[in-house]
């Protein structure tokens, strides 16, 4: 009997997607212009009742359907998103008495394409428990990878990016996602998931030379993956791909497959930066107060992002301990009590709000996520009853389905207090600030925090890995500002005001190039006053209208635009290389722009603190040079006239 294929095409027909059934079992192929990228890979499901589904179907009635619509994105990297994909349904169903039927959707993008498992609501099956999923990536030939490895699930997400052609890497090893694969001929493809919701994170491994799904385990044991009332889906597994680098950067494709927004009024989301002021140390001036979880010592960084058009002034506590009663040993470490509707008897969160108000700042907090959960609606209350704005929920450490849904239920329930949520180690994010945009940002990135304990520092290199890798899924939260720039040799660990890697241009260019709706300036305000480069964290948005990547090299350099209104910023970050880059400005309408540039400079290379800024106009025929040190950077500021 001849093989009966199923072909997707994307809408501009680069990327081609093959579905067959071999011997009674599912496989698929994706091709990109022509080339294959994965070649027959394998598709199915082991559950505790009822066994393997995969063997012994058959397929009905494909049906074809296509989208071209817009939607809107309140909070993200670009305001209006343009969905444009095919999509295919084939449903398959079991050749035998309980003819189990399982629905596969793929949708075909021009950058990318994705499916998911649809499990209909069906007469002889109500529920399962699955113990794997077999989805599978045949890689064609031997790509090269960048990607995270652990031996655990129970992880934060950091680490360091190893990088190895496809074959060196070891069989039963634990990926993280995104993991970029670069093929012959500069093709670029990022495995990922999207709409991540009461289902297990993925990860990918590595059997008998194909990577397969990998689901992470319910907790206490290692069998059991996911459990579901039907009807039920998995999260949609991305492949996202371009012969461009900077298009998968650019790429809208995991919030286009979510739900549109559950939160109606978005009118009281207020994304913006903040002070963080764990990150330096908690550094005070010296002065006539005491230092502490006090009034006084927040009062002094709310006055400094008062004064620096810095919106936010996150309350943490002091010390390693936390601004809410409790018998944990430090913020992180769990004991008996916690109670986080209270303060300690030495800071009054009420005040601490009315005064930041009075000042035009907005107030959020630090918390362990092992303290909140339990009190959930009660904290949520209390909130918004002294006036916080949002928290950073921080050691979330997993993302088991369990996990997974209390991170739903956090976003959801603050959303009805209109509290805003920064989920620290945390996994990757899937796109779910569609759904529920109160979520402004996420960890699970290897930052600079550890600078304050790691010997050599999160250096420049490491910045691009998580610009070609992480940065793919979304929003990163990275403990950004911090203005000691040494050289290599120089570089010592401090636990209070850390030192940086690369140059002071760098870490500018880093606020454009990263995405996040909560940058953080989490140095100490002595840190910054006076110093060259820190009026434009004050001017740098957040959140923006319109992304573009100029320049890009893997490992090598990466120049992102980001639009806000009518203005355009331009960061460019650099490997340990001199180097020296021509950014034409044709991206830019008709018009005349005046030009804020800030470069490294002739002292650069021996004060990495040093930049040179200058301003002159431009308009979109002009060609900006780009002169940078080893790990460098440079920054525009082009505001129409």
């Amino acid at each position: 009997m001849a093989q009966v294929h199923t072909i997707l095409k994307s809408p501009d027909g680069n990327v081609v997607f093959s579905f067959k059934l071999k011997d009674h079992k599912p496989f698929y192929q994706v091709a990109y212009k022509g080339k294959i990228l994965i070649s027959d890979s394998e598709l199915g499901f082991v559950f505790k009742e009822g066994g393997a589904f995969g063997p012994e179907l058959k397929r009905s009635k494909v049906v074809f359907s296509k989208m071209d619509s817009y939607y809107e994105l309140p909070i993200g990297k670009t305001k209006t998103v343009h969905d444009l994909h095919s999509q295919v349904l084939i449903p398959l169903i079991e050749n035998k008495s309980d003819r189990r039927q399982i629905n596969m959707v793929v949708r075909a993008f021009n950058d990318g394409l994705a499916f998911r498992f649809e499990f209909p609501k069906q007469k002889n099956w109500d529920a399962y428990t699955m113990t794997d999923e077999n989805s599978s990536f045949n890689l064609a030939g031997n790509p090269g990878v960048r990607t995270l490895i652990f031996d655990n699930y129970n992880n934060n997400h950091e680490g360091l990016y190893q990088k190895m052609p496809i074959s060196d890497l070891k069989e039963g090893q634990l990926m993280d996602m995104p993991a970029l694969f670069e093929f012959p001929g500069k093709q670029y493809m990022a495995i990922t998931e999207a709409s991540l919701r009461d289902y297990a994170g993925m990860y990918l491994s590595k059997k008998n030379g194909v990577l397969k799904s990998q689901l992470s385990p319910l907790q206490g044991q290692q069998e059991l993956k996911v459990k579901a009332v039907l009807p039920h889906q998995t999260p949609w597994r991305v492949m996202m791909i371009s012969d461009r680098i900077g298009a998968l950067i650019e790429s809208n494709i995991l919030t286009s497959l979510n739900e549109p927004s559950k939160i109606r009024d978005v009118s009281w989301l207020k994304p913006g930066k903040t002070s963080f002021h764990w990150w330096n140390g908690d550094v005070v001036p010296d002065t006539n107060f005491a230092p502490g979880a006090n009034f006084e010592t927040n009062k002094y960084y709310i006055d400094f992002c008062a004064k620096n058009n810095i919106e936010y002034h996150s309350v943490i506590g002091y010390g390693g301990f936390a601004w809410y009663p409790n018998d944990w040993i430090n913020y992180a470490v769990k004991g008996k009590y916690s109670d986080v509707t209270r303060t300690i008897a030495s800071l009054d969160m009420k005040r601490i709000c009315d005064y930041a108000q009075s000042k035009g700042v907005n107030i959020h907090v630090w918390v362990n996520w092992m303290a909140l959960y339990p009190q959930l609606e009660a904290a949520f209350t209390q909130f918004e009853k002294w006036g916080i704005k949002g928290m950073m929920v921080d050691f979330l450490d997993r993302d088991d389905q369990e996990m997974v849904r209390i991170q739903e239920e956090i976003l959801q329930r603050a959303a009805a207090h209109k509290l805003f949520i920064q989920f620290h180690g945390a996994y990757k994010p899937t796109g779910l600030n569609r759904t529920y945009p109160n979520e402004f940002t996420r960890e699970g990135t290897y930052n600079y925090e550890q600078n304050k304990w790691l010997p050599q520092g999160v250096t420049p290199e490491h910045d691009l890995d998580i610009a070609f890798t992480r940065l793919l899924a979304g929003a990163a939260d990275y403990h950004l500002g911090g203005f000691r720039a040494v050289k290599p040799e120089q570089f010592k660990t401090h636990y209070v005001k850390p030192m940086m890697a690369g140059t002071r241009c760098h870490m500018l260019a880093m606020y454009v190039v990263l995405e996040s709706y909560l940058a953080m300036v989490a140095d100490y305000p002595e840190a910054y006053e006076g110093e060259p480069g820190f009026n434009f964290l004050g001017q740098v948005p957040t959140v923006w209208d319109e992304t573009k990547v100029l320049n890009a090299e893997v490992g090598g350099f990466l120049t992102v635009a980001r639009r806000k209104g009518n203005d355009w910023y331009v960061g460019t970050i650099n490997n340990n290389t001199v180097r020296e880059l021509k950014i034409p400005l044709d991206f830019l309408p008709s018009g005349t722009f005046n030009a804020e540039l800030y470069a490294d400079g002739p002292e650069t290379a021996k004060n990495p603190n040093a930049l040179i800024k200058t301003s002159k106009a431009v308009s979109k025929t002009d060609v900006v040079i780009v002169k940078m040190e080893p790990g460098g950077g440079q920054v525009m500021r082009l505001l129409k006239q």
